[in-house]
């Protein structure tokens, strides 16, 4: 019988968290349709595992991000329709059409191509048209839909079966975001005299919170999944969390005062110091902005705070208040006591990157 070593460190996945979240935006959205983000691996929690949990018929579409995401979904059984959410590169294009998956088209040239295809294959392809209210990533502008409407609707293997958009600071700048809500909305009424638009959407999980869209009825949940809210809300303290980070200790250390802990020098010991080696680095996801910010970690029960610079594959902490500290000890980095967020804040970047950077070393269980 082989044996097989424990991971030094590893991600929790609580699968029932995610339904139980995705329940919620249900809750506060009864008559509108969900289109679930699980793009990047579902956030980082692992994408086939996640759109299997949630693969219900109450679920219109799974955002992803390319082909290669809706190929691995339909491979792994998924019934739901994968949607790309950004623009497909050429050679993408004929696998959506063959696949029947969902897709945005932000030029004349990218209709006119996925017109060829599907021409081709005897098939209707079905679009949704993306307008550039003000995020400058992909879709036609405002001003163009008049012009380019007749234009697509003169395709006859094409059909323009939605229209959507995105918020580019929906948790910073209430007022901008209500004027784009207004252009939508005057987007959406100049396409249905061509179209018969079945989905309509602009809001992700920031959208969501904070504003109304009337002329809306799909929206497009993402952090929200994941446990947490990009702003104040009636979400907050019904959520609930879904990903805890662990790692082990790999040596206890007694180093004396002024000694050197990691790269650079950045942090000496004030004092006789007892230093915990732990299994993680920035090969994992551990980010390396969280050197030198006053990150901590929770180890047998005591906050302990992070030393010197975050290296590959190891980190260190202080542990030296901390009674019965030992090799192979278990270490919380995100979890009950160190929320996500908290993590974000130290590397002074968003919760998104946090999630979406645990790197595949880590084993996911579920």
């Amino acid at each position: 019988m082989k044996h097989e070593s424990p991971p030094r460190a590893w991600v929790d996945v609580d699968l029932e968290a995610i339904a139980h979240n995705l329940d919620i935006v249900r809750q506060a959205l009864p008559d509108t349709a969900l289109m679930p983000v699980i793009k990047a691996g579902a956030y980082g929690h692992g994408l086939e595992p996640v759109a299997r949990r949630l693969d219900t018929d109450g679920i219109s579409f799974f955002g992803v991000a390319n082909a290669g995401e809706a190929r691995r979904l339909s491979r792994a059984g998924v019934r739901t329709k994968p949607f790309i959410l950004g623009p497909t590169i050429p050679d993408e294009r004929e696998e959506v059409v063959l696949n029947n998956w969902g897709c945005t088209v932000s030029t004349v040239e990218e209709a006119e191509h996925f017109q060829s295809l599907a021409a081709l294959y005897d098939k209707t392809v079905l679009l949704h048209v993306a307008v550039d209210t003000g995020m400058g990533r992909e879709g036609f502008l405002p001003a163009q839909l008049g012009e380019i409407a007749p234009r697509l609707k003169a395709l006859p293997n094409v059909m323009v079966d939605g229209v959507m958009s995105h918020f580019p600071a929906a948790d910073e700048d209430v007022p901008y975001t209500q004027q784009e809500i207004a252009l939508f909305t005057d987007c959406v009424q100049l396409l249905q005299q061509h179209f018969r638009l079945r989905y309509r959407h602009i809001a992700a999980s920031a959208g969501e919170l904070g504003y109304e869209v009337p002329v809306a009825n799909l929206a497009r949940p993402g952090l929200l999944l994941y446990g947490v809210a990009p702003m104040a809300s009636i979400y907050d303290g019904v959520l609930r969390p879904t990903l805890e980070l662990h790692s082990r200790i790999s040596l206890v250390r007694e180093l004396p005062a002024g000694h050197g802990v990691a790269y650079g020098r950045t942090f000496i010991t004030p004092r006789p110091t007892r230093v915990a080696t732990i299994g993680i680095g920035y090969a994992d996801g551990w980010n390396r902005h969280l050197s030198g910010h006053g990150a901590r970690l929770f180890i047998n029960g005591c906050y302990c705070p992070m030393l010197g610079r975050v290296t590959m594959d190891q980190i260190m902490a202080d542990v030296t208040d901390v009674p019965g500290v030992s090799p192979g000890d278990e270490v919380e980095l995100i979890g009950p006591h160190i929320p996500a967020t908290e993590v974000a804040e130290r590397a002074q970047t968003i919760v998104w990157e946090i999630f979406t950077g645990l790197g595949p070393r880590l084993p996911r269980f579920y």
